[in-house]
């Protein structure tokens, strides 16, 4: 998210978090002390990067923060879905589950079972078939399935339609958004934006029909709203990013009503970094520029430099699209000084996609609006060799901005060979913009057609 932002959170959908919702407890909680005895001295958003960077160590990538850590050590997470478990028991070999604090995940399914069906349509199944069929879907979805796949399992498992709902929100329909949230995130990351879209504006409806409907407490209340005008920016970049720019203005625009009327800082930050965003995509480099100034005054009082960071970065995107270098060179140099200010517990979940590779990406992309392509080649180079594998989506991106810069800096074999990496890319991305960048790159590289790698990239493309 993205921007982007993402929904963000390291994620992918190998991880795919299809049981999380069933560890929501719908009663009381007891603390699991035994966990927050293993965390030791670390604070929350530390132990949750080490956690992350355990699921690195084994193939697998969770969106675990800050928050997530307390939920378990709260006791609202009684038992951990199965990408959580895996991490957990590498991190802690020889410990079962229960040596760990948790609850058997029988009986977490049988306790709520008993409580009879929830009033949302919640990622649990409550019928034979519907459990089989899930069950397909998710297993076809972890080997590496279709963006095809993807998007039914999407459909299968995220809120519902609105003809379920109950008369006032509770702590689990909370969660449910919060959940669907991270789950568009999850499968952005692996698959890009273009079969998602419309899957994920249903649940998109629905949320906001929860918040129509009113919640049982403020606190309550104020999860919703954060929710759905997450869920608003996600959705609103999965438009974005499949080329429906005027669906993806409005869906940030909803979210930033959403952040005033919640009085919600850091979601008014984050609309405002994707609208800065969508703004520059979109040629508009002045509102481009003044989204992200009106994104750090609400993001200045929040704690977290990579947030600053990433929104002097759109700002940065205007400048350049404004072709006013100086200005463009002071905002990347405010954004390298707060990104070196390293992560903080207040960083937004959202925020798990920004790391070094995407601040070279985003560099790279004002030299090349800037006109200094082999400069802009070089940091697209390094976000492209940075970046996680895991985050197909990004890895194509980075790749596709780096054969696009080499094409313009006069280097064609060498950008006849990034693009070939990104068609192998988009048999499982399906991206409008990766596309179109790719279209650009071999547009560019039309008049070296004669060298044999460059022809054979052209030919590839012209198939594809």
């Amino acid at each position: 998210m993205r921007a982007g932002p993402s929904f963000t959170t390291h994620r992918t959908g190998a991880a795919f978090l299809a049981r999380e919702v069933t560890s929501m407890a719908a009663f009381p909680h007891s603390p699991n002390s035994t966990f927050r005895r293993l965390r030791g001295q670390h604070s929350p958003a530390e132990f949750a990067a080490l956690v992350r960077r355990a699921a690195k160590e084994i193939g697998e990538t969770v969106s675990c923060d800050a928050r997530y850590i307390g939920r378990v050590e709260s006791g609202e997470i009684r038992c951990p879905n199965y990408a959580y478990e895996r991490v957990f028991l590498h991190m802690f070999p020889g410990h079962t589950l229960a040596d760990l604090g948790f609850s058997p995940r029988e009986s977490v399914r049988g306790r709520s079972a008993q409580r009879g069906p929830h009033p949302v349509s919640v990622p649990v199944p409550r019928s034979p078939s519907s459990a089989k069929e899930s069950d397909v879907l998710r297993r076809a979805f972890m080997a590496g399935g279709s963006a095809t796949v993807a998007a039914a399992t999407l459909g299968l498992t995220l809120l519902g339609d609105t003809r379920r709902l109950p008369a006032r929100a509770g702590e689990s329909e909370a969660a449910a958004v919060e959940d669907a949230v991270r789950r568009i995130r999850l499968l952005d990351d692996r698959h890009g934006a273009d079969a998602l879209y419309r899957k994920a504006s249903e649940p998109l409806r629905t949320a906001y029909a929860l918040l129509d409907a009113g919640a049982t407490r403020q606190s309550t209340e104020d999860r919703l709203h954060a929710g759905a005008g997450e869920l608003a920016v996600s959705v609103g970049w999965l438009a974005h990013d499949s080329g429906r720019f005027d669906d993806a203005r409005s869906h940030y625009a909803e979210a930033l009503a959403t952040a005033r009327v919640a009085r919600d800082s850091g979601l008014e930050a984050h609309a405002f970094s994707n609208m800065s965003f969508l703004a520059r995509d979109t040629g508009r480099s002045r509102e481009a520029v003044r989204a992200a100034q009106a994104g750090r005054r609400a993001a200045a009082g929040l704690g977290s430099p990579r947030l600053l960071a990433l929104l002097a970065l759109r700002e940065a995107g205007g400048w350049a699209g404004l072709d006013d270098r100086k200005a463009c060179e002071e905002s990347l140099t405010r954004a390298h000084r707060e990104f070196s200010r390293g992560p903080a517990e207040a960083d937004p979940e959202w925020m798990s996609f920004f790391g070094e590779a995407e601040l070279e990406s985003l560099e790279a992309r004002c030299w090349s609006t800037l006109g200094e392509h082999a400069r802009a080649a070089r940091h697209a180079r390094r976000a492209a060799d940075l970046q996680d594998p895991h985050f197909a989506r990004n890895v194509a991106l980075y790749t596709a901005e780096l054969a696009g810069d080499l094409a313009r800096a006069d280097a064609p074999d060498e950008a006849a060979w990034a693009g070939g990496r990104v068609l192998d890319l988009l048999t499982e991305v399906q991206s409008t913009r990766v596309r179109s960048m790719l279209a650009g790159t071999a547009a560019a590289l039309v008049p070296h057609q004669r060298s044999p790698r460059v022809g054979a990239f052209l030919t590839r493309h012209a198939s594809v």
